[in-house]
C-alpha cells in the first residue's frame, strides 16, 4: 500500500490498523531545538479522542502518545520522531458479520477488490482513527510556527449551518460544548438534533470552518504545489469529507470581478478578503479561510442491503461503536493538517 506519507520537508507517514497493537507515525524534517508542549499534544489528542461525550462513538481509548525516537529532554533532536498510540480497547468481534460483507459507502469492497484481501475489523487502515497519527504530528506543527494561530470549529451540522462571519465569533467558546460550534445557542440546537438522529439508528454530516491567522507573505509555490492545492488535498485526505472550498469558493463564481477583486490598502493588505488569504497560490498575509465538508457516518444503525464477496445481496444491520456525526471530532483534525501543511512551507520557504 502507497500513499502513507504527507509533506515534503516535514514529512509524516503514519501506520497502523483501528483494531491492530497501536497506530502510530514517524515525523521528518522537524527542527531540531524546539521545546515541546507535551500538555498541549494531549489537550489535541482528546478533543479527537472517541468516548469524550454523548454525541461521538463511545469506544473508550485513552489515546496516550509514546514518543520513542527524536526527542531528548524535552526537545526536538532534529532527528525522526516516532512514536505509537496503543489501541487499548477493541472489541474486533463487533465486525465479524461483515467478515464476508461489503457495507454500503464504506472502502470494504475497494480494499478486498485492489488487494484481494482486507482487515474487517473497524475497515482496517480505512478507519478514521488512523487521524490519531495525523493529529500528533499537527500538534508538533504547530509548535513549529507559535506566531500562526489555527482555529477549526463546527459550523452546520446536517440542515442546521452557523452563518455567522467568522469576524463576530468568539473562538475561545469553541471548546465549550461538544459540539464545538462558538454560537451556544446553535451549539444547543445541533447537538440536540445529533441526539435525534443517533436515536433513530441514523447518522449525519455537516461542515467544519477552519481559520488561520497571522500567516506571514511567501507561503506556497506558484504552480503545481500552490498553498490552496496543498490545503485541499490534506483537507480531502480526512475520512469522510466530500468538499472543500477556500475564501469566496463557488459563491465567487456568481460574482462579477468588479465585486470580487480584493483592492489594496497602502501597506499591502486588502480592503476585503474574498482571496481567502492566498493569491497565486501563495500567502498574502491576511486570514486564510476555508470549509470541509464531511458526509454522514456511512454505519448505521438500521437494516440496508449489502454486497457479499460471492456476490450476493443480503440485508445487513450495523453494530459497533460509530460517530452518528464525525464533525465534532474532526475538528482538531482539520486543524492538524493545516498545521502540517503551513510547517512544510515554511521550511520550503526557508531554502530560498
Amino acid at each position: 500500500m502507497a500513499g502513507n506519507s504527507f509533506g515534503t520537508l516535514y514529512k509524516v507517514t503514519t501506520f497502523g490498523e483501528s483494531h491492530g497493537e497501536a497506530l502510530g507515525g514517524i515525523i521528518d524534517g522537524c527542527p531540531p531545538g524546539i521545546q515541546l508542549d507535551f500538555e498541549a499534544i494531549e489537550v489535541d489528542m482528546a478533543r479527537r479522542k472517541p468516548g469524550q461525550s454523548a454525541i461521538v462513538t463511545q469506544r473508550k481509548e485513552p489515546d496516550a502518545v509514546q514518543f520513542l525516537s527524536g526527542i531528548f529532554e524535552g526537545k526536538t533532536t532534529g532527528t525522526p520522531i516516532g512514536f505509537i498510540i496503543p489501541n487499548t480497547n477493541q472489541k474486533s468481534d463487533d465486525y465479524s458479520h461483515i467478515k464476508d460483507n461489503y457495507r454500503p459507502s464504506h472502502a470494504d469492497y475497494v480494499y478486498d477488490k485492489k488487494y484481494g484481501f482486507r482487515d474487517y475489523r473497524g475497515g482496517g487502515r480505512s478507519s478514521a482513527r488512523e487521524t490519531a497519527s495525523r493529529v500528533v504530528a499537527g500538534a508538533i506543527a504547530k509548535q513549529m510556527l507559535p506566531e500562526i494561530k489555527i482555529n477549526a470549529y463546527v459550523s452546520s451540522v446536517g440542515p442546521i449551518h452557523l452563518d455567522t462571519p467568522y469576524q463576530e465569533l468568539d473562538f475561545s467558546k469553541i471548546e465549550s460544548n461538544p459540539v464545538r460550534c462558538p454560537d451556544e445557542k446553535s451549539a444547543a440546537i445541533m447537538e440536540e438534533y445529533i441526539r435525534d438522529i443517533r436515536k433513530q439508528g441514523d447518522t449525519v454530516g455537516g461542515v467544519v470552518t477552519c481559520v488561520i491567522q497571522n500567516v506571514p507573505v511567501g507561503l506556497g509555490e506558484p504552480v503545481f504545489d500552490k498553498l490552496h492545492a496543498e490545503l485541499g488535498k490534506a483537507m480531502l485526505s480526512i475520512n469522510a469529507v466530500k468538499g472543500f472550498e477556500y475564501g469566496s469558493g463557488f459563491s465567487g463564481s456568481e460574482m462579477k470581478g468588479s465585486e470580487h477583486n480584493d483592492l489594496y490598502n497602502a501597506d499591502g493588505t486588502t480592503k476585503t478578503n474574498l482571496s481567502g488569504g492566498i493569491q497565486g497560490g501563495i500567502s498574502n498575509g491576511m486570514d486564510i479561510y476555508f470549509r470541509v465538508a464531511f458526509k454522514p457516518v456511512a454505519t448505521i444503525m438500521q437494516t440496508q442491503d449489502s454486497l457479499d464477496n460471492k456476490g450476493n445481496i443480503t440485508p445487513m444491520t450495523g453494530k459497533g461503536r460509530h460517530d452518528p456525526c464525525v464533525v465534532p471530532r474532526a475538528v482538531p483534525i482539520v486543524e492538524a493538517m493545516a498545521a502540517i501543511v503551513l510547517a512544510d512551507f515554511y521550511l520550503i520557504n526557508k531554502t530560498y
